[in-house]
């Protein structure tokens, strides 16, 4: 009886002691907290540059090549056949013009944005996605980065003639 008693007292020590220290993972250090707290809570400049995607902010050029651009009230019907060709050729992929896809709906967009602003967000996409609050704002409710085009002046031009012509 004694030497079961002995096993079993040796037995329990042994399992009691096996498995090491374990490490406790619920308590956090200070530092840790401040760290997750700073990662959730949106920096000062980003909270002010919160824009509303459905008010037209047709005082912002945007930031890029395009300074000014001059439109005549009688829509350029060649500019705009050639700018309808450019549009299938890069913008359907991601583009439609009465619903959302990728990327917003570019029915009335003319209406929404300066012309500068359309332009340079063509030409110039990858800083004003870095820069720009309403293209900011866009990639935030899109989550897809509009692709850098490669497209001469002249060509944005004619899409942006093509856009006038689906308000």
């Amino acid at each position: 009886m004694k030497f079961k008693f002995l096993i079993v007292t040796v037995l329990a020590l042994f399992l009691s002691s096996c498995g090491g220290k374990k490490e406790d993972k619920t308590t956090t250090s200070k530092e840790e907290v401040k760290q997750e707290v700073k990662k959730e809570t949106p920096k000062k400049e980003e909270a002010a540059t919160k824009v509303d995607l459905t008010k037209p902010t047709l005082n912002n050029k945007g930031i890029g090549p395009i300074k000014s651009v001059i439109l005549n009230d009688k829509i350029d019907e060649k500019l705009a056949a050639k700018g309808k060709e450019l549009y299938k050729a890069n913008c359907t992929a991601c583009h439609k013009i009465k619903k959302r896809y990728i990327g917003p709906a570019l029915k009335g967009v003319t209406k929404r944005r300066s012309p500068e602003w359309i332009m340079n967000m063509i030409m110039n996409s990858k800083e004003m996605l870095e820069k720009d609050p309403v293209a900011k704002a866009l990639i935030a409710e899109y989550h897809a980065p509009m692709a850098q085009q490669q497209l001469k002046e002249e060509e944005v031009r004619a899409i942006l003639e093509y856009l006038r012509t689906k308000e």
